[in-house]
């Protein structure tokens, strides 16, 4: 053989093959091409190269590219074993996923409450119409969103998917599945990305959809909700895939790589299309980080998938005359799945809700010296205020503070604020004694005007607060709670940005 072609990278091989005239020679190095590591991009310049020096591809060889280009491929059937590994995932077959898959449209599970689509829901909706449409347009294709729902009654909410920006909205009902299980909502979920003819699919009866004749869906979107949360790891678990957990941000690009674990060769680069780009606060607190989830070249990681932090897109308006096609999916449920019967259960009264009033005032660990005072400050800035509500960061939540008499009763989980509390946008927002944390800022970001107050000058808050006030809480709050009383203070002006900075 003239050369072995697991020996270049495509590009240099794309040199040697120049210098090789012989047809033969050029059949031998696609048949070594094909039967190592079956580069797409490396068998089309051998077969350009045998086209210019007038030789032909095997009737038979053809036939079997064509065939693996035309539709869903068949997964490796290398298995990774670890002697000794007694856990289900011992002989998990799909292990290395599907290669040289075929993968489409966008999908966004949509969690339900009460018979409604809640909110982030209808958020991730109108930001993955966006997202496809503008990839539509960016790579001239006509890929669709899929919305999923699933519950006891859901016929009604994927038709309002459809409203919201969806193409295709499957459902799958049953009275069984009104309370979220891990399980049953995981194999239905899967049991629908999979194509008709997949070999990891369940079983061999699939519907037969016009809308998907693909190995699994390009992108996943879950809501970084408890459920949410459970459900996406599962998922992209069960697909072999990665997630990027608890987004604010998303978008789609290209974008070029060399590190040698995902291109294959030191020193080079490989351009990656469609990449999904997921936005977070990193582990620093202080930092985003946007997560990619690329191919090696032994193996494909899709769908790309991410959860999304409730409140970070705007809800879109529902158009209720759009068209698309609601689909009833069909899959028997195993009774084993059902491990648990939930006999009964009650709707805890009333909660927290910080969304929604004029002024919040959010408090961190700048009241450590005197943690019950500190409370007891902000609850009185909220009490001169007419529409305001006290909310913490995680880190007065988490921290081993003792308070005192009735301040304790307002010191809930339920009013954190940031990445794993709620999201608010306020008029105005003041927060004192929070250092500015990246996970503090998802929750807060869209206020209109941020007061900051803190000890330190330097305090990353103060790159992102409209007003930053150098000082102890201890006294800029009560100073803040006279001027209201007294009328000194106009909290209107303030939210409009309409004060001087003194």
């Amino acid at each position: 053989m003239a050369l072995d072609p697991a020996e270049y990278t495509v590009d240099e091989l794309r040199d040697e093959l120049e210098e090789i005239d012989d047809p033969s020679a050029l059949g031998e190095i696609l048949d070594a091409e094909r039967d190592g590591k079956d580069r797409k991009t490396a068998k089309g310049a051998i077969e350009s190269r045998l086209d210019d020096v007038g030789g032909d591809v095997s009737d038979e060889s053809e036939a079997a590219d064509e065939a693996a280009d035309s539709g869903p491929r068949a997964p490796s059937e290398e298995t990774l074993e670890i002697e000794g590994l007694d856990h289900p995932t011992a002989d998990k077959r799909h292990v290395r996923a599907v290669e040289d898959g075929v993968y489409q449209d966008m999908w966004v599970y949509c969690e339900t409450q009460q018979g409604e689509l809640i909110d982030v829901s209808r958020e991730m909706l109108g930001k993955a119409r966006d997202l496809m449409d503008r990839y539509n347009e960016d790579y001239d294709a006509d890929e669709k969103v899929v919305a999923v729902v699933v519950g006891d009654d859901v016929a009604d909410q994927a038709e309002e998917a459809i409203a919201y920006g969806a193409d295709v909205a499957v459902y799958y009902e049953d009275e069984r599945l009104e309370r979220f299980l891990h399980v049953p909502y995981t194999r239905i979920f899967c049991d629908v990305a999979r194509a008709a003819d997949h070999p990891y699919g369940f079983r061999d009866d699939k519907p037969d959809y016009d809308w998907h004749g693909y190995d699994e869906p390009r992108y996943t979107m879950f809501p970084a909700t408890n459920n949410g949360r459970d459900l996406s790891a599962l998922v992209q678990g069960e697909l072999d895939s990665g997630l990027a957990s608890d987004c604010n941000d998303l978008y789609i690009e290209d974008v070029e790589i060399s590190n040698p674990a995902k291109t294959g060769e030191p020193g080079t680069k490989t351009e990656f299309e469609r990449v999904f780009h997921m936005k977070r606060p990193d582990f620093s607190g202080f930092e985003y980080s946007t997560i990619l989830c690329l191919d090696k070249p032994e193996r494909e990681f899709h769908p790309q998938g991410a959860s999304v932090i409730p409140g970070s897109f705007e809800v879109p308006e529902a158009d209720p005359e759009r068209e698309g096609v609601v689909v009833e999916h069909d899959l028997e449920l195993d009774d084993d799945w059902f491990r648990t019967d939930v006999i009964e259960w009650d709707q805890l009264e009333g909660g927290i809700d910080l969304s929604g009033h004029e002024v919040v005032v959010a408090l961190g660990r700048g009241i450590g010296r005197d943690p019950t005072q500190g409370i007891e400050l902000g609850l009185a800035l909220v009490d001169a205020l007419d529409d305001a509500a006290l909310g913490l960061s995680r880190g007065v939540i988490t921290a081993s503070y003792n308070f005192e008499g009735h301040v304790e009763q307002y010191v809930a989980e339920e009013r954190q604020i940031g990445e794993s509390g709620q999201v608010v946008e306020p008029p105005l927002y003041i927060a004192a004694g929070i250092s500015g944390a990246i996970q503090h800022k998802v929750g807060c970001d869209e206020s209109d005007t941020i007061v900051a107050i803190n000890t330190d000058a330097d305090a990353d808050i103060k790159d992102w607060s409209d007003y930053f006030v150098h000082g102890d809480l201890f006294e800029v709050l009560p100073m803040l709670t006279e001027a209201l009383e007294e009328g000194e203070l106009d909290v209107a002006a303030l939210a409009d940005g309409g004060i001087d900075d003194e």
